[in-house]
């Protein structure tokens, strides 16, 4: 599929960029989509969480009363969960939510993602570009040009552009990253994906 190059100012270059049907054009495969998105998403979780079981609380260990005759159930020790202040059980306990996906099935969620961005007209090339100094104003008027200032849009650069990612730092519905860091949350969660010429070669080498 063809898709029209256009400059900083949201014109047309006049030139095409050609993108691959095996990467933007493939049936989506949902599962592995899916799949892949909660990878992601486990992968962001810290894990930290921790209760204090019966033998972390702080407290006496005396027997709290006697064993019969008090007319209730008996009770070793205030530690107990069935007291208040006492242990809890089978509290939440640090661990790794992360999983292993192959990359085989990473690649196609990723290019199951790029196609549905392209079905959805969701994707635009812009030529290569870069700022002297950072500054958001610059921006800011780039989003504008191309019409999605005010949607959640995702900038894909070929190479890493330090002054193009501290303009956009401030932005909250903008996002930029280099092609290596391409996922396929980042793809599902933009409105509006823009590529610059040079990321395009990378990432189709990558997923074909």
């Amino acid at each position: 599929m063809e898709v029209a190059v256009l400059d900083i100012k949201g014109k047309e270059t006049g030139r095409k960029a050609q993108l691959s049907d095996s990467v933007f054009a493939i049936e989506p495969n949902e599962h592995a989509v899916y799949l892949d998105v909660k990878q992601y998403l486990a992968n962001q979780r810290q894990g930290t969480h921790k209760a204090k079981e019966r033998a972390e609380i702080s407290g006496s260990t005396r027997k709290i009363k006697k064993q019969k005759g008090t007319g209730t159930a008996r009770a070793g020790s205030i530690k107990s969960p069935i007291f208040k202040g006492g242990g809890r059980v089978f509290g939440p306990r640090p661990r790794n939510y992360g999983f292993k996906l192959n990359k085989n099935l990473k690649r196609l969620a990723r290019k199951s993602a790029l196609s549905i961005k392209a079905n959805d007209k969701a994707i635009m090339v812009i030529e290569d570009f870069s700022f002297d100094t950072p500054k958001t104003k610059n921006f800011m008027e780039v989003l504008k040009a191309l019409g999605i200032e005010s949607k959640k849009s995702l900038i894909v650069l070929g190479d890493s552009n330090k002054n193009v990612y501290l303009s956009s730092r401030n932005l909250k519905t903008s996002e930029v990253i280099s092609s290596s860091e391409l996922s396929t949350y980042k793809i599902l969660n933009a409105k509006s994906i823009v590529f610059l010429e040079g990321s395009l070669e990378g990432i189709e080498s990558k997923l074909s």
